[in-house]
C-alpha cells in the first residue's frame, strides 16, 4: 500500500465524509495563509469588481420600482363627443370591461373636466370665466393591468379599444410609455453585458491566482503525485480555495454596499432636495444578494478548475 492511499484512508477513517471535508478545508485555508497576500490581492479586486455589479443592480432595482410606480399612472383615455347617459355608460362599461388587460373605468363628465381644468390653472381660473363646460369633451379613465402597461401591450390594447364605435379619440401617452420601456430594456442589456464582462474579469483574477498558489506547492503537488494522491485529492483544496475567493469578493462587497446605502438613506436628506426613504428606495433583495453570492462561489469554482485543468490534469 501506497503512502498516499494510507493517508486517503486513515483521514477517512477517522471521521468519514466529515473527516475528509475537515481536512480539505484545513489544506484550503493554510494554501491561502501561505499565500496571504497574493489571496488578499485578488479578494479586494473580486470585491471591487462585485460591488460594481451590486451597485448597479441596486440602481436598476429601484428603477424597476420606480417604474411600477410610474406605471400605475399610465392609463388610456376614451373621449366622446357628447355626454352619456346612465344607461349608454353601463352598456359601455361592460363592454371594455371584457377588454383584456381592463383593470378598472371611471367617467369623467364634461362638468368634471371643466373642474380638472380649472384646478391646473393654479390662480389663472379667471381665464376659464364665461366658457362652458360643453367645449370639453367627456371621457372614460381606463386603468390596466400590470401585465398590460408595455408599450406593445397598451398598442394593442388601444387598437381593439378604437373599434368600439362611440369612442371619438383615445390617448395614453404613447411616447412617454415607449421611451420608458426603451430605457428599462437598455437597462436590463446594459445590465447583462457588465455582469459578463465582470464575470470574466473575476474568473482571469482566480484563475491566475490558484496559478501562482499551484505554482508556490508545486513540489508538494508532484509528491502527491508520487505516492498516489488521485486529481480529485490534489485539486479539491484549490477548489475550495477559489470558492472561498469569490464567497468572500461578494459577500463584502454586499457589506460595503449595504452601509454605503444606509449612510446615504439616513443622511443624503441633509444635501439633497427630496427625502430618499420617502421616495421609496430599497436595498438589493435577499434573493438577489443570494444570487450575487451563489455566483461568487460559481465564478470561483470555474475559475480554479480553469488553472487546475491547465496546471495539474497536464503535469
Amino acid at each position: 500500500m501506497s503512502s498516499g492511499k494510507f493517508k486517503r484512508r486513515h483521514i477517512s477513517g477517522r471521521g468519514g465524509i466529515l473527516g475528509l471535508t475537515a481536512y480539505f478545508f484545513r489544506r484550503s485555508l493554510l494554501n491561502i495563509r501561505q499565500n496571504l497576500v497574493i489571496n488578499l490581492l485578488a479578494v479586494v479586486t473580486i470585491t471591487l469588481s462585485f460591488l460594481i455589479v451590486s451597485l448597479f443592480l441596486l440602481v436598476f432595482v429601484n428603477l424597476e420600482g420606480a417604474g411600477e410606480l410610474w406605471s400605475e399612472k399610465i392609463q388610456v383615455t376614451a373621449y366622446f363627443d357628447r355626454e352619456l347617459n346612465e344607461k349608454e355608460f353601463i352598456a359601455l362599461r361592460d363592454l371594455i370591461m371584457t377588454l383584456e388587460g381592463t383593470d378598472s373605468i371611471a367617467y369623467v363628465s364634461k362638468g368634471e373636466a371643466m373642474k380638472r381644468f380649472r384646478s391646473r390653472l393654479k390662480g389663472q381660473e379667471s381665464l376659464l370665466d364665461g366658457v362652458p363646460p360643453e367645449v370639453l369633451p367627456s371621457s372614460l379613465e381606463i386603468r390596466l393591468k400590470q401585465a398590460f402597461r408595455s408599450s406593445g401591450s397598451v398598442e394593442a390594447y388601444v387598437a381593439r379599444l378604437k373599434k368600439i364605435p362611440t369612442v371619438l379619440e383615445v390617448q395614453y401617452g404613447e411616447e412617454w410609455v415607449r421611451r420608458f420601456n426603451t430605457f428599462m430594456n437598455f437597462m436590463r442589456f446594459g445590465g447583462a453585458l457588465l455582469g459578463g464582462f465582470i464575470a470574466l474579469a473575476v474568473l482571469f483574477i482566480i484563475s491566475n491566482t490558484i496559478k501562482i498558489t499551484i505554482y508556490s506547492r508545486r513540489e508538494e503537488v508532484q509528491l502527491l503525485e508520487v505516492v498516489g494522491a488521485t486529481r480529485l485529492f490534489i485539486r479539491i483544496p484549490f477548489l475550495i480555495e477559489g470558492m472561498l475567493q469569490g464567497l468572500c469578493g461578494a459577500i463584502l462587497a454586499l457589506l460595503i454596499l449595504a452601509g454605503v446605502s444606509w449612510l446615504f438613506l439616513n443622511h443624503a436628506g441633509n444635501f439633497l432636495i427630496f427625502n430618499p426613504q420617502e421616495a421609496g428606495l430599497i436595498f438589493i433583495p435577499v434573493t438577489f444578494c443570494a444570487a450575487l453570492v451563489a455566483t461568487g462561489v460559481l465564478v470561483g469554482f470555474i475559475g480554479s478548475l480553469t488553472s487546475l485543468h491547465r496546471f495539474v490534469d497536464q503535469s
